[in-house]
């Protein structure tokens, strides 16, 4: 089965819960969203906020690939709130990344001014191109990229 890569839409307080428990939960009724989701397909998180009546963020907050092929429901303590959630290992030297200098050159956003609608959905799938450059974004800058 070919890799697939994945966007999640989510507030910047929610991906930091995510990633410290290694798992991706997009919003409480995402199962079949999830489930679309195989072992070794890239997610992305980008956070439009800081928190649901947040600041503005605009920035991709977390980067990873899914681990297992278990979509699984978990019930929240006190709450009749249970998300659907999928392990995933996040790479823990991923630095959050600003969208804007990537606007004019990922397929999801080049020449669509209305690209955040897209965005509403949660969850979707987006090129392996647009997932590479948004990875290299991220990625923390050697010692040697430093000496340049």
């Amino acid at each position: 089965m070919a890799i697939r890569y994945w966007l999640g839409v989510v507030q910047q307080e929610y991906v930091l819960r995510s990633v410290a428990m290694g798992l991706a939960q997009v919003n409480f009724a995402a199962r079949e969203l999830l489930e679309d989701m195989n072992e070794s397909d890239g997610l992305v998180y980008y956070s439009p906020k800081t928190q649901f009546e947040g600041d503005r963020l605009r920035e991709f907050t977390a980067i990873g690939y899914v681990s297992d092929d278990a979509v699984v429901q978990v019930g929240v303590s006190g709450s009749e709130y249970r998300p659907w959630r999928r392990k995933v290992a996040y790479d823990a030297d991923a630095e959050p990344a600003s969208i804007r200098p990537l606007l004019k050159v990922l397929d999801l956003t080049r020449g669509d001014p209305n690209w955040g609608l897209k965005l509403r959905r949660g969850l979707l799938e987006i090129s392996r191109h647009d997932f590479e450059l948004i990875r290299a974004q991220m990625r923390r800058p050697s010692a040697d990229d430093r000496r340049r």
